[in-house]
């Protein structure tokens, strides 16, 4: 059902069965599919793909241009997975020419003034708190968490099934499997909660957190705990993640707690 109080582009491509409340903007050059629901006063700007079965609410601006001063007009877009909630004022831009495209997956979650900049990686499952601020070219893998009121920096990685406390300031890639908190952030455990949640067996579990006692508490600096990892561990895929996030961290991971 579209309202007739909404202003729809015609050349918008709309799916089967979305509702589009009044006061809702569709630009061109737009693509919604099947079975979404854009709520009142959201505004789609060209550029932005939304998947099937979203729901998106009252000012959320979608596909807004990049604030990033490098931005020449170029052609780009904003691409929303399926089965995504986008709440109360979020906004996210479209990419600029460094990568084209800003990308949330699937089954996310992006609560109330909440932002994500141009070029963002956002996967699967994700869920970004309220009012958290999400810079441009992050990549957040899926199962993250990112509490409210969170800042993260530009270009910084998080890894998947990561648990971020609230009002955290994250400028340093975040490792797999990992419950950051505190001030300034550190490593404050593994995501116990978060893997059990997810069916992680006791075994896969007790391997993260003895990894990571590697890394953090046994006074080894990061060339050290890779090589004591590869060589004490048995290749397998928890391991493997952790290492290649580890090798192919370009800003540097979060530092241990000062308590260990």
């Amino acid at each position: 059902m579209h309202s007739p109080l909404a202003i729809i582009h015609p050349e918008a491509n709309i799916g089967e069965n979305v509702t589009i409340d009044p006061f809702a903007i569709i630009e061109k050059d737009v693509v919604i599919g099947d079975n979404c629901h854009i709520f009142p006063h959201t505004t789609i700007l060209g550029g932005a793909r939304i998947g099937s079965d979203c729901q998106i609410f009252p000012g959320a601006v979608i596909a807004g241009i990049p604030q990033d001063l490098k931005f020449a007009g170029e052609e780009s877009i904003a691409v929303i997975g399926n089965n995504t909630t986008i709440r109360e004022c979020v906004t996210i831009n479209r990419g600029t020419a460094s990568k084209g495209s800003t990308i949330v997956g699937d089954n996310c979650l992006i609560m109330a003034y909440s932002h994500v900049a141009h070029d963002c990686v956002i996967k699967d499952n994700v869920i970004i708190g309220n009012a958290s601020q999400i810079a441009g070219e992050v990549e957040i893998d899926d199962f993250a968490i990112v509490s409210g009121g969170s800042l993260v920096h530009q270009f910084t990685r998080i890894s998947k099934h990561v648990m971020i406390q609230g009002g955290s300031r994250v400028g340093k890639d975040i490792p797999p499997y990992t419950l950051i908190g505190r001030e300034p952030i550190a490593y404050c455990g593994i995501n116990i909660v978060g893997l059990r949640r997810r069916c992680f067996t006791k075994e896969q579990i007790f391997l993260i957190q003895d990894i990571y006692r590697t890394l953090y508490t046994r006074g080894l600096n990061i060339t050290e705990a890779i090589h004591t990892i590869e060589t004490e561990y048995k290749p397998c895929l928890e391991r493997d993640i952790i290492l290649d996030f580890i090798k192919t961290s370009k800003r540097g991971i979060v530092r241990g707690s000062i308590d260990d």
